[in-house]
């Protein structure tokens, strides 16, 4: 039985999680950068004022009396690929540091993409997927992706891009369309409860250019429905509706492209139910593809992949 302790301070979330590899049991805490009202989100000077204040309070939250560490795992990059870089995730880099110092264990250091993808595994039961190839969708709001994972022995994964968006993320125009619809940011979880008050069925043909999608035509039709005065709900069912008919696509390009056929789909938007549901229902009649998605609490930001990364790293790990 080995315990790691795991940091991540993105964009959007300050979180802290302990691994128990014991009961393979992950406890975390994590805490919502403050946004005023009607903004969209924070520059990077007050995610890392913020965070420096967070940090404290998150870790205090959690129980570690009698708990000695084995390891510490932190994300110090969005990506890892040459010039990825977030000053938020200094906050989090320095801590680990500091803790790795002071309690005299080693610091594992990955990328924020990594760990998301890790701790989806982890929470779809298909860690085990590490030692194959499979595709991954990082859906956020600062990336919507399609990648191929393979087993790298310095990294862990191997991550290559397939496909992204060329414009606007999907977490980027829930946002925005949150905000205009008058909901609080991030405007996810409210935008799906708004949208599953609607009756509208709606088709949508997503924007393509090869493999990859464009959305910033997305939000200029939202806007256009709601100066309309269609109903909010039916704004927020349009705007799912049309994000999901986009994933979709991209998931078959991909898939047509790949030789895997193994997908995950991970970040902070595909803790969505509607989405989930849509991507499941249409490729449930697929033969040989699996889907696995994140249970929510594991989908959006969270420091239970960083963790993970430093439990892998530090032992003969055997899930």
């Amino acid at each position: 039985m080995a315990y790691y302790l795991g940091l991540d301070t993105s964009n959007y979330t300050t979180s802290v999680a302990v691994y128990d590899t014991g009961f393979n049991k992950i406890l975390q805490v994590k805490k919502l950068l403050p946004v005023k009202s009607g903004q969209k989100g924070l520059r990077q000077s007050d995610a890392v004022f913020h965070h420096t204040v967070q940090l404290p309070e998150v870790l205090g939250q959690l129980d570690v009396s009698g708990i000695k560490f084995s390891g510490i795992g932190v994300s110090v990059r969005p990506r890892n690929v040459e010039y990825s870089y977030m000053p938020c995730f200094l906050c989090g880099q320095s801590a680990a540091r500091m803790f790795g110092h002071v309690l005299r264990v080693p610091v594992y250091e990955t990328s924020h993409q990594t760990g998301h993808i890790l701790a989806a595994l982890y929470s779809s039961g298909r860690l085990f997927w590490r030692n194959q190839n499979f595709l991954a969708f990082h859906v956020s709001g600062g990336t919507t992706d399609c990648v191929v994972c393979e087993p790298d022995t310095e990294n862990m994964l191997q991550i290559r891009s397939v496909s992204s968006s060329l414009d606007l993320k999907a977490g980027q125009l829930i946002d925005r369309v949150g905000i205009m619809l008058g909901l609080h940011f991030p405007c996810g979880a409210e935008l799906e409860q708004l949208a599953m008050q609607s009756t509208k069925t709606f088709v949508y043909k997503p924007v393509m250019k090869d493999l990859n999608c464009c959305m910033s035509g997305l939000e200029n039709q939202c806007r256009k429905l709601y100066q309309e005065n269609m109903p909010i709900c039916d704004v927020a069912m349009f705007c799912l509706t049309a994000i999901a008919e986009i994933l979709k696509a991209m998931t078959d390009l991909a898939l047509a492209q790949e030789k895997s056929k193994s997908v995950l789909y991970a970040g902070g938007v595909m803790s969505n139910c509607y989405l989930q549901k849509k991507l499941s229902d249409c490729f449930a009649s697929r033969s040989g593809v699996e889907l696995a998605f994140a249970e929510p609490t594991f989908s959006c930001d969270n420091a239970a992949g960083t963790a993970i990364y430093a439990a892998i790293h530090d032992s003969d790990f055997a899930y």
